[in-house]
């Protein structure tokens, strides 16, 4: 797994009940989280990868001296081990997480 953003392409409403299916499908354990707004994650790390499916509300990731600004439908691929802060949006954010060891 690389540190990516893969954006909503926009022409379909976001699912989660689909998302949550093909993150399980990709052998993600997956669980939604909920971010109340200008929730501030400072820098930390993760034994095993994951992946953040946004649902609604908007969140900040910062990795790799990059900021992914993420929105709903978008995607970060966030692998083990990278260092990384997060900062949800003014009416926060709720996303998915699938977690792979």
């Amino acid at each position: 797994m690389q540190l990516e953003k893969i954006a909503w392409p926009g022409s379909t409403a976001v699912d989660a009940a689909a998302l949550r299916r093909q993150l399980g499908a990709e052998g993600f354990e997956v669980w939604s989280w909920t971010d109340s707004p200008g929730a501030d994650y400072q820098p930390h790390t993760h034994d095993h990868d994951e992946s953040l499916w946004v649902v609604a509300g908007e969140i900040t990731f910062g990795a790799d001296q990059r900021e992914f600004r993420l929105g709903p439908g978008d995607r970060l691929m966030l692998p083990q081990g990278t260092v990384h802060t997060a900062r949800a949006g003014k009416n926060g954010a709720t996303y998915l997480i699938g977690e792979k060891r």
